[in-house]
């Protein structure tokens, strides 16, 4: 599994898996880019590459339980530099 490359500034949305679709340890928090308006697509894509279907995960308002450390890793890579700092 790849990750997905996004362009700087595009939208992303929360989305955890349903119960009953993975097990509890599975249902973490991913960031997936915004799909275009219009039809939806028959399946989105995280940032750290896992494979949603639409209907099977649930969108939230923010992180709520535990984010997906993949997907943080490659959304902070592609913040600009200098807007992370180690202190």
């Amino acid at each position: 599994m790849g990750s997905v490359v996004r362009e700087p500034g595009e939208a992303v949305m929360v989305v955890r898996l349903r119960r009953g679709v993975v097990g509890e340890t599975r249902r973490v928090c991913h960031l997936v880019p915004a799909p275009a308006p219009g039809t939806p697509p028959r399946e989105l894509a995280a940032l750290c590459g896992e494979g949603i279907v639409p209907g099977q995960a649930e969108l939230l308002s923010g992180f709520t339980g535990m984010p997906c450390e993949a997907c943080l890793a490659v959304s902070a890579r592609n913040l600009p530099p200098g807007l992370i700092r180690a202190s």
